[in-house]
Order: C-alpha cells, then sequence, then structure tokens
C-alpha cells in the first residue's frame, strides 16, 4: 500500500450494485465498475488517489487483513466465517440475508436437539461448528463450496446450515428453515495499520458512510 492512494477491496456479485450506488453518494468515482467487466483493478487520481480491487466476497476480508487492500466491503457472514483480524467500521444495511439451519421437508416440526449427533453440510463451518457447540450439541460438519441444498437430497448430510435471503431456492429443493443462526448485512472493513497511518482520509470516508446510511439511502432494503 502507498500512503498517497486509499486501496478498497469490492465484493463482486449481488453486492455490487448497492456499493457503486453509495461510492456515487460518496462522490467518488464509478467509472467501468460493473459486474461484467473483465478489469480487476480501477485507479482513479485525485485527493487522495482512489483504487479498486474486485475481488470475490470471500476474499475480501483477506485483502484487507494482509494489506493489500485498506478498505474493504463484504458481507457480516463472510466476516464471521474467516474471523480475520481487521477493523469492522460501519453497518451498511443493504444485502440483508441469514445464516439457518435448514432440514428436508419430511423432519420439518424436530426440534433442534434432534440433530445432535446429524451430519451438517455448510459453506459456513465454523459459524455451524461455533453455532451448534454453544447449543451442546455434537454434529459432524461437511464443507462445501456450492449448491449446499444437494446435500440432504443426495444422503452426504441430514441437514444444511446455508446462507438465505427470499428461501425460494430452499423451497424449490424441498428444505425448510428450522432455525435462524444469525443475520448477515454488508459491513465495512478496514486494515489496522491503515487505520492508522492513513487516518486522515479513512476516517472522514467512513463518517461519511455512516452519515450515508443513517440518511436512508438503503432503507428500501
Amino acid at each position: 500500500m502507498t500512503q498517497d492512494y486509499i486501496t478498497i477491496a469490492l465484493s463482486k456479485g449481488n453486492l455490487l450494485k448497492p456499493t457503486i450506488k453509495l461510492l456515487k453518494e460518496l462522490n467518488l468515482p464509478v467509472e467501468g465498475l460493473a459486474e461484467d467487466s473483465r478489469a480487476m483493478i480501477f485507479d482513479f487520481k485525485g485527493s487522495p488517489n482512489i483504487k479498486y480491487i474486485m475481488c470475490r466476497p470471500t476474499d475480501v476480508p483477506a485483502y484487507v487483513e494482509h494489506g493489500a487492500a485498506d478498505i474493504g466491503i463484504v458481507g457480516k457472514d463472510v466476516i464471521m466465517e474467516q474471523a480475520k483480524d481487521v477493523f469492522e467500521m460501519v453497518d451498511l444495511k443493504y444485502g440483508y440475508c441469514r445464516v439457518v439451519v435448514a432440514v428436508p421437508n419430511e423432519l420439518q416440526g424436530i426440534n433442534l436437539k434432534d440433530i445432535n449427533y446429524k451430519r451438517v453440510a455448510t459453506k459456513f463451518p465454523t459459524i455451524a461448528e461455533k453455532y451448534f457447540r454453544n447449543e451442546g450439541l455434537q454434529v459432524e460438519v461437511i464443507k462445501l463450496h456450492g449448491n449446499i441444498e444437494l446435500a440432504p437430497l443426495m444422503g452426504l448430510s441430514d441437514v444444511i446450515v446455508d446462507l438465505v435471503s427470499t428461501g425460494r431456492t430452499l423451497r424449490e429443493n424441498n428444505l425448510g428453515e428450522l432455525v435462524k443462526i444469525m443475520d448477515s448485512t454488508t459491513r465495512v472493513i478496514a486494515n489496522r495499520v491503515s487505520y492508522r497511518t492513513k487516518h486522515k482520509h479513512i476516517q472522514p470516508m467512513i463518517e461519511e458512510m455512516q452519515n450515508v446510511v443513517k440518511g436512508g439511502l438503503f432503507d428500501e432494503n
């Protein structure tokens, strides 16, 4: 990281469109930022100079923790799962979803304790293991990287822990929500060293983001 740049790691995917809306509201440059862009680095001269890097959401905390980016914008679910050594600065209130325990329809109505000694498929093994441990349950957590709903249908797991927005994907695969583990919205994270060494640039940006959120920019979300 150079001192005359603020490097911001942006999450590709569903969070990108509202993030661009936020950046515009902050009068930060957005030319060329688009989901279908093949460019991964966007460089803008100014005061300070701004550099965006486009990442998979799951990579944003690593870029920020290791100082390749000063700031990152990513979901709370990713932050909790990875537990990187970063500052969590602002809840931006958009990109709402929830991490839930879901079961096949034929198991609807069971109690959480009935999951004891069952197999759980998930992209969030850290969140799942912590949750079930706190509930006093022993489960076998199986980490998958996608299409979690397939696991119980094919007998790989008994239940799943997954990220849900509307619940439509669960319903279409004959699954139902048993219990919510946590809510998730989009957050701003900062590298600990950058926050100190570039405080004069980062802190005003953080305060502007807080004001934009308080002003209701994303209330419809």
